[in-house]
């Protein structure tokens, strides 16, 4: 009898109901193999054991039955349908080609894969090898679920030898491919609005006062942090010398459980050091009030060991003598032990302010149950429970295959301090898209070893904003401290904006956030998801950020002349505006130069950006005022908004905003419609700044009354009616003057004067004036010759 997680009745919080599919019309049987049609474009093959049941990648195969013809023709058997035609051979047991609508014949379907995620960056400097993911410039890729274990009610049970594989022959919809990919294996969930603010983290033994201290000097400082994290040290870590021997660890069961036990034998722990948190209850309780979300730090491989707070309950409840001192291991197959250790060990303390935990394990892929990842299950579980005492569920942990997206947040692990690590970074997360991955949490400045370097940390920041999660982190180095004080004057300043920034943009990502939870769209995806094309494919440091903004992450060193810093982009078809510098672009690839404080962004024609009005508070209420971010052209957004944490959106607590804004000629239309859903939600008094980033000068209209010329903002109260705004006799901005800016160039390069005046005097007043420059100045020059007309051209 196959071995199972049995845990009866008092575990059905682990339970898994999810939609099956086992009708006669989608599947066909030849020769002992099974083909299941679930679209046009996906194919499931099946040979040895069928399995109709959820498994821990696929939980759901109730796809509408698309239309198609089967026959088999001696040793082939041929599926057809509108999209793709799929050639399997019996003989041999493999998919021979497949011929997709556009005429693609594909037989190596590993070829042209694009990539997906890997489980842990831990240890790597620079580029690491990625996974094959499910989008292929061949047409075609493959996921093997083989491996898979059973997920039966709330059991988990091991499968029987077989081949269980799915096609996916989507050929460029990638967008289509994701989604149904999603509808095989779950939904991305919602996360918590505080999630997508700032977090602190840090590898540091803190006192309690030290903690606090410091987390006082973010709010007195006007630094929005969201997340307060405590790494492993909130519990006794040097066990053996305040525990003595006998707080060694068991036997060890394999290399690396040995090396962990001998290195670090208080890695595991779940009783609060006392001598660093005297009055831990205290301690949440400010944070709580301080309006911090708390995480803290798991390593569960060693069970619960005697000297734990909770070790006797734990060992009444698995009938151990506590008496005998002996370690509770840690059993993902034994159900008194998994009840005990979120019943006994964790729920005491969510209920004390722990909001999530951050699962760090690290030990390896085997466990007491054959062929499951402990890593795989804890998320699982963990995701599972919080859901089951009906919070909106977050764990923060690492990647354990397709199917990890269910439980977000990625955590990618201990990455060097170095250029190259953060080169990798913005690749790597946008590529993540392509196994359903959204959700990356990095070591926002990198986590140990390399070297201190404030544009290194400058750069990695802004990176850090503009990606999924904003988790600044390092290791318990004294001298490693992510804190923008300890950088220079300039840094410091410049950290500052982008925390900031990052809270601001806190609306314009928690509506990208339920875009991804409602249609799969990642808030970082690829650009070849939006152009198949080939400077798409070729643009591998840039990708967009939820549907309106394009980010390219600068991740070179500035060069000492010029004090900038420069970035391959390629623009998309249309008009886009640097949201940093104003100036517009079309169509191509540009090289650009940006000094520390800005970075590649740019909003599409049309763009709407809602975003908080205040940057240095970490409120994330809907009371806030907000500032809408309009840029001119043809667009339209949808706010979204609940509560933030309650599972209560299921039930329609939400409201969605519709804004949208229109140009013609010289006149823009910028419209809030009525509100969808539950309307009283609408905070009363809550103000709206509109600002209009890409007009200079208009008459203003709101709801017909002539409000005057145009200043900075508009100032509007929404109320749940539909609010007019109409900017006539527009006068747009245009970039910045060519012999302005090469001037302003120029002038900050270091080299004799009169040399300077020789080489660009006579040359400024023409672009097709040749300007011999240093070197160094020939790329920034050359990046405001190439977009003095761009705006005219738009």
């Amino acid at each position: 009898m196959p071995p199972t997680i049995n845990k009866g009745k008092i575990m059905k919080r682990f339970e898994i109901k999810t939609p099956s599919k086992t009708a006669a019309e989608f599947t066909k049987v030849f020769s002992g193999v099974r083909f299941s049609v679930l679209t046009p474009c996906l194919l499931r093959v099946e040979s040895g054991s069928f399995c109709d049941e959820p498994t821990q990648r696929v939980w759901g195969r109730a796809f509408d039955t698309p239309a198609y013809k089967c026959e088999q023709k001696g040793a082939e058997v041929h599926i057809i349908t509108d999209m793709a035609h799929f050639t399997y051979n019996l003989r041999s047991k493999r998919m021979k080609r497949i011929i997709l609508k556009d005429g693609r014949n594909v037989k190596n379907f590993k070829k042209g894969n694009l990539k997906g995620t890997r489980r842990t960056l831990d240890g790597c400097n620079g580029a690491a090898p990625l996974e094959d993911g499910l989008i292929s410039r061949g047409g075609v890729s493959v996921m093997d679920d083989s491996d898979g274990l059973i997920l039966r009610g709330d059991k988990i049970v091991s499968r029987p030898p077989c081949e269980d594989k799915y096609y996916f022959a989507y050929g460029s919809e990638y967008r289509t491919c994701i989604a149904d990919f999603f509808k095989l294996c779950g939904q991305v969930p919602l996360l918590p609005r505080y999630a997508l603010g700032n977090w602190w983290s840090r590898y540091k033994a803190y006192t309690q006062e030290e903690y606090l201290t410091l987390m006082r000097r973010f709010k007195r400082e006007g630094l929005p942090f969201t997340v307060a994290t405590i790494d492993m040290d909130w519990h006794w870590v040097d066990v053996v010398k305040r525990f003595g021997p006998e707080a060694k660890p068991g036997k060890s069961l394999s290399a690396l459980d040995l090396f962990y036990n001998t290195t670090w034998p208080g890695w595991t722990g779940y009783s609060w050091n006392t001598e660093l948190f005297p009055d831990h209850k205290a301690m949440l309780r400010e944070l709580k009030g301080m309006n911090y979300a708390v995480t803290l730090n798991l390593h569960p491989a060693m069970g619960v060991r005697f000297f734990e707070d909770m070790y006797e309950k734990v060992a009444a409840r698995v009938g151990v003598d506590p008496s005998t001192k002996q370690q509770i291991p840690f059993s993902l197959a034994n159900e008194k032990i998994v009840q005990a250790y979120f019943d006994d060990v964790l729920r005491p303390y969510e209920k004390e302010g722990v909001d999530f935990w951050w699962i760090d394990w690290q030990q390896g892929k085997n466990s007491d149950v054959p062929g499951l990842d402990p890593l795989w299950a804890l998320n699982h579980y963990h995701f599972l429970d919080q859901k089951d005492e009906g919070k909106r569920a977050l764990i923060l942990s690492r990647y354990a295959k397709e199917g990890s997206h269910r439980y977000p947040v990625g955590f990618s692990g201990d990455t060097f301090m170095t250029w190259a690590s953060l080169k990798f970074q913005p690749y790597m997360t946008a590529t993540a898209a392509n196994v359903g991955y959204t959700w990356w949490s990095h070591d926002i400045g990198g986590h140990h070893f390399g070297y201190k370097d404030d544009e290194l940390y400058v750069r990695w920041l802004q990176f850090g904003v503009f990606s999924p999660i904003n988790r600044l982190h390092s290791t318990s180095n004294e001298f490693m401290g992510k804190e923008p004080w300890k950088c220079s004057p300039q840094a410091e300043a410049i950290a500052d904006t982008m925390l900031r920034l990052r809270h601001r943009l806190i609306p314009y990502l928690y509506s990208e956030n339920y875009v991804t939870h409602t249609m799969g769209r990642a808030l970082c995806e690829p650009m070849y998801y939006s152009c198949d094309c080939e400077e798409a494919y070729a643009a591998k440091g840039e990708y967009m950020f939820g549907a309106n903004l394009l980010v390219c992450p600068i991740v070179e060193k500035t060069n000492k002349g010029t004090s900038l810093a420069s970035a391959k982009v390629w623009i998309p078809q249309g008009r886009w505006t640097d949201i940093f510098t104003g100036n517009a672009y079309t169509e191509g690839t540009y090289t650009m130069y940006r000094d520390l404080t800005k970075l590649p962004v740019f909003a599409r024609e049309g763009a709407i950006i809602p975003m908080y009005k205040n940057d240095r508070d970490n409120n994330i209420s809907m009371q806030n005022d907000l500032e809408v971010w309009i840029y001119r052209g043809n667009g339209e957004y949808l706010l979204y908004e609940d509560d933030g944490i309650s599972m209560d959106y299921e039930n329609g607590a939400f409201v969605r905003t519709h804004m949208s804004v229109t140009l013609s000629g010289d006149e823009a239309v910028f419209t809030i419609m009525p509100a969808g859903g539950e309307e009283k939600m609408l905070p009363k008094g809550r103000k709206t700044y509109l600002r209009f980033r890409d007009i200079a000068m208009a008459d203003v209209d709101v709801d017909g009354q002539d409000m005057g010329k145009l200043n900075e903002e508009i100032c509007v109260e929404y109320v749940g009616i539909p609010v007019i705004v109409t900017l006539k006799n527009c006068v747009f901005t245009c970039n910045a003057d060519y012999r302005e800016s090469v001037t302003d160039v120029v002038s900050r390069y270091n080299m004799k004067n009169f040399r300077k005046q020789q080489l660009f005097s006579g040359a400024l007043e023409s672009l097709t004036s040749k300007i011999c420059a240093p070197k160094a100045l020939r790329g920034p020059i050359e990046e405001l010759r190439k977009i003095c007309t761009v705006t005219a051209k738009a």
